[in-house]
């Protein structure tokens, strides 16, 4: 009696988990509140970690303040109470998009930052422009001629870039540009003597709605200076970068096949090698918009430039604790908000990204 064998019962996968949560784009919007909220936290843990408080600075501006005027100041700014209580306060006022006052000049904070985030934002666009468009170039100039003497200079140039701090950069830009050779000015967003209401923060596009087209030639002189200052590091970062991920790329084996093919070299290089380049490219030059936020800080300092980090300057000095909070939680935010932008874009730009997931 023979028995028929059973075929193997068909092995099947298991699913991936499914639902809501199982999507890329949502799991990374998701994050962005959560985010938000441990920058929330850092921020304020780190600002009522700093010596000494708002009252104190108040108190010191006063002709012979007594204990008894300095606990009065820290009754009046909410300083009195417990830290959990004043977190559970800051917490409450963002709850209902109220971000405090300034101890200083009793503007709200929300009206300060607004003046002030379309200059930084300005600044770090201009910024991560140029960084980007010369970073790349050179990186590709120097992975086309790799080994060559060309290449020993554009990798030498970018490792100065971007080990050089900002501040040194900064004050090295106003020296020889401001000073010694007097090309541009150093200092400010625009000429003193020129009368600007800003309608929409950002001066390019209040010139365009305004008709004022006599603002462009002054903020572009002042916008130099800080803009090359803050690209360098980055650019130079952005170059290493991309002449590696072209080198990898051009050892594909569908780069020879081009070859064989008998494409041309342009072809080969815009076509093939920089398109499967991109995506390590773009998630670094966003992410280097983040650093940018942060150069930003020192970079405006130096420049005088009334932009968020000016602002946060001014403010940690005075230990204006609202305004440092929120400038902080400002430029927190904007580098969350890239971040996901940058995430999301390379998983619509590359299957391989969303296979993955």
């Amino acid at each position: 009696m023979t028995t028929t064998e059973r075929p193997p019962a068909p092995v099947v996968a298991p699913r991936r988990g499914g639902g809501l949560l199982a999507s890329p784009v949502l799991r990374r919007l998701l994050l962005v509140p959560v985010i938000a909220f441990v920058v929330v936290v850092v921020v304020f843990l780190v600002v009522h970690a700093l010596p000494g408080d708002a009252a104190q600075q108040l108190a010191a501006t006063m002709n012979g303040a007594t204990p008894q005027d300095l606990a009065e100041l820290r009754r009046s700014l909410g300083l009195d109470g417990s830290l959990f209580s004043q977190f559970w306060s800051y917490l409450d006022g963002l709850a209902h998009l109220r971000l405090g006052e300034s101890f200083y000049s009793g503007r709200p904070v929300s009206e300060l930052l607004g003046s002030a985030l379309p200059v930084t934002i300005e600044l770090a666009v201009a910024a991560g422009i140029v960084s980007t468009v010369a970073g790349v170039l050179t990186g590709i100039v120097a992975a086309r001629y790799r080994g060559t003497w060309l290449d020993s200079v554009i990798r030498g140039g970018a490792t100065v870039g971007f080990s050089l701090p900002w501040f040194a950069l900064a004050v090295l830009a106003v020296v020889v540009f401001g000073v010694w050779l007097d090309w541009l000015p150093i200092f400010g967003r625009l000429p003193t003597s020129v009368d600007y209401t800003p309608t929409t923060g950002f001066v390019l596009i209040d010139a365009f709605v305004q008709g004022r087209f006599d603002l462009i030639g002054p903020w572009l002189q002042h916008l130099i200076l800080p803009a090359l200052t803050l690209a360098a590091t980055c650019a130079g970062f952005v170059c290493r970068i991309t002449r590696e991920a072209c080198l990898t790329a051009s050892a594909q084996g569908f780069v020879r096949t081009a070859r064989m093919k008998g494409l041309t070299e342009r072809r080969i290089a815009l076509g093939h090698v920089l398109r499967n380049a991109a995506v390590p490219i773009l998630t670094v030059s966003g992410l280097q918009f983040g650093s940018l936020l942060g150069g930003a800080v020192i970079t405006e300092a130096v420049f005088s430039y009334p932009g968020v980090g000016s602002l946060l300057v001014e403010a940690v000095g005075r230990r204006d604790y609202f305004l440092v909070e929120g400038a902080a939680l400002a430029i927190g935010l904007l580098f969350t908000l890239v971040n996901a932008v940058v995430d999301l874009t390379v998983l619509a730009i590359d299957p391989r990204t969303r296979r993955a997931h």
